[in-house]
């Protein structure tokens, strides 16, 4: 039987590339998607193209009748869940400076980004272990869950608290042969960052934001999954894998 993904938020960008990359390695793939259904359609046209079968389930993170939904809709549909890969995300509608931004926002991204994939692990990491087979969870983070924007600061609250999500789930699910990991990307050529392209041109290309000047791709953080799917880092869990040109670096 062939080894079965669950990638939230996989019908654009970075979840796009996660679900190709895996079903070029021989992953089947579950993958949710908010409202896009022709963009849901690509991806699974993508994914059977590489001999996979493909599952597309439009699903509200932030919803737990969804939640519930979609797991039980992807075991339906592929047979059990080997790899969950926690994409969804939204960014601020406006970015507002923290004296000025709204509990509204402050809600709307804490419970998809954070909250929804929380609990989301919570129904999976049961399944996991009902199936006495080792499994992996990989939390796509940011690196805003470390690098103060004080003008979408509902963000980068979310992405570390994902981020802290992370640690506690390696230390509980372990003894259960279940690593976990965090991805914490850069500045990803995405949909997401395409309102300010010229504002990020500047800072790679003339500013010397990261060492490795251009932009991220999907792709880039597609070939970390991989990596831990492919079982390459078995003796690691709570681990942080950095995919953003070196911008973590401090330096001189």
């Amino acid at each position: 039987m062939n080894k079965v993904a669950l990638i939230t938020g996989g019908s654009r960008g970075i979840g796009r590339g996660i679900a190709i990359e895996l079903a070029r390695v021989g992953y089947d793939c579950a993958v949710s998607y908010a409202s896009n259904t022709a963009a849901a359609d690509e991806t699974k046209q993508h994914i059977e193209s590489l001999g996979r079968r493909a599952v597309m389930i439009k699903a509200d993170i932030a919803s737990s009748d969804d939640r519930k939904r979609l797991v039980l809709e992807a075991v339906a549909g592929l047979g059990n869940i080997d790899l969950l890969v926690n994409n969804a995300g939204v960014a601020p509608s406006v970015r507002a400076d923290i004296l000025d931004a709204s509990e509204e926002s402050f809600d709307r991204l804490i419970n998809t980004n954070l909250k929804g994939p929380y609990f989301l692990t919570q129904l999976v990491a049961r399944r996991m272990i009902d199936q006495k087979t080792p499994g992996k969870i990989v939390n796509i983070t940011s690196v805003s869950a470390y690098a103060a924007s004080t003008n979408r600061g509902d963000y980068c609250v979310s992405k570390a608290g994902l981020a802290m999500m992370t640690q506690l789930y390696a230390a509980r699910l372990a003894e259960h042969g279940i690593n976990v990991y965090e991805i914490r990307p850069g500045v990803i050529e995405t949909d997401m960052t395409g309102p300010v392209k010229a504002k990020y041109d500047d800072l790679i290309f003339n500013k010397d934001l990261t060492p490795i000047r251009r932009w991220g791709q999907p792709a880039d953080v597609a070939r970390a999954v991989v990596a831990i799917a492919t079982d390459l880092l078995p003796f690691s869990t709570g681990e942080v894998i950095n995919v953003d040109g070196g911008f973590h670096l401090r330096r001189l």
